[in-house]
């Protein structure tokens, strides 16, 4: 354990220079007392590391030293090699990049880390759109990255499902998400923060205005607020069902002792419930709402009259 949080401070100070004990402590998860211990050890071993003292003052290495250690365990490598999807480092345009990485990453592996990377290149293959579909064509993701790598404002012209249809509008591009094979860009425009389906920009000009990203901001916080309230203005009704075993399986509800489960479930819509409670075959009854039941059994009545001529 020490001597893996060892190899950390060691890599902090290499990719960050000068640091303080607090902050040390801090990325660390110890105590300033135990980077104190650390810091003396590593100079009992020779590393050529010295510290500060006053207000600006640290610990840092001395210039032009740098570790050939990269610190990674068999689980780390295995996890930076399974991490990288060769798809979408070409989309944004990185896909050389990635590739040239991992062959400086291989080389700087012990001889029975890099064989471990090799097998899980040959064994695992990380496939992000889903089945029905290969994801989104979307031209201008490149250049949407770059805007988002070089903090400049980009001038969209966008297409939506409500009117205006199109729109043109100027933004500031904070962050980039893929989710099931589709990117969507988050940024701040004349009405706040909203999210954009990259393949619908039809249009993007790049600006030479630089913005920066509010203090407070991360994208991952962000995008999981985003999830969480889509998710409550998209199911804003319920319906009562009864479901088999097969049925409550399929949707994630916890089955119950007899032959049939009864349950209250989230609906976006009675549209959109109609459709998927009929995918579930006969594996559910809609109880109610009384119009959705409607809906269903008259669907139900006019398959059955087709499939009996």
């Amino acid at each position: 354990m020490r001597a893996s949080r060892l190899v950390t401070l060691l890599l902090l100070l290499q990719n960050r220079g000068r640091m303080t004990a607090r902050q040390l402590a801090e990325e660390l998860q110890v105590s300033v007392r135990t980077v104190y211990r650390d810091v003396e050890a590593l100079g009992a071993a020779g590393i050529p590391l010295y510290g500060e003292a006053g207000h600006a003052g640290g610990y840092r290495l001395v210039n032009g030293y740098r570790t050939r250690l990269t610190g990674l365990t068999a689980d780390e490598a295995q996890a930076a090699f399974l991490a990288a999807l060769p798809g979408t480092a070409a989309e944004l345009g990185l896909g050389e990049a990635l590739a040239t990485a991992q062959l400086k990453l291989r080389a700087a592996l012990p001889a029975e880390l890099r064989e471990h990377a090799g097998r899980i290149q040959e064994r695992f293959l990380l496939d992000a759109p889903g089945w029905y579909g290969d994801g989104d064509r979307a031209p201008h993701l490149a250049a949407v990255a770059t805007a988002v790598w070089t903090r400049r404002a980009v001038v969209l012209r966008y297409r939506r499902w409500r009117a205006p249809e199109e729109i043109e509008r100027r933004v500031e591009p904070y962050g980039l998400v893929l989710k099931a094979g589709r990117w969507y860009l988050v940024a701040a425009g004349p009405s706040g923060i909203r999210t954009y389906r990259v393949d619908q920009i039809d249009e993007l000009r790049p600006l030479e205005e630089e913005f920066t990203v509010p203090d407070g901001f991360g994208l991952a916080a962000h995008w999981k607020g985003y999830l969480a309230d889509f998710r409550a203005r998209l199911h804003t009704g319920e319906a009562l069902v009864r479901l088999t075993g097969e049925g409550a399986r399929r949707l994630g509800v916890t089955p119950g002792e007899g032959e049939w489960t009864q349950a209250r479930v989230p609906i976006e819509s009675l549209d959109h419930a109609h459709q998927e409670f009929l995918r579930l075959g006969t594996d559910v009854e809609v109880l109610a709402p009384e119009e959705l039941r409607a809906r269903v059994a008259e669907t139900v009545r006019a398959l059955a009259a087709r499939y009996t001529r």
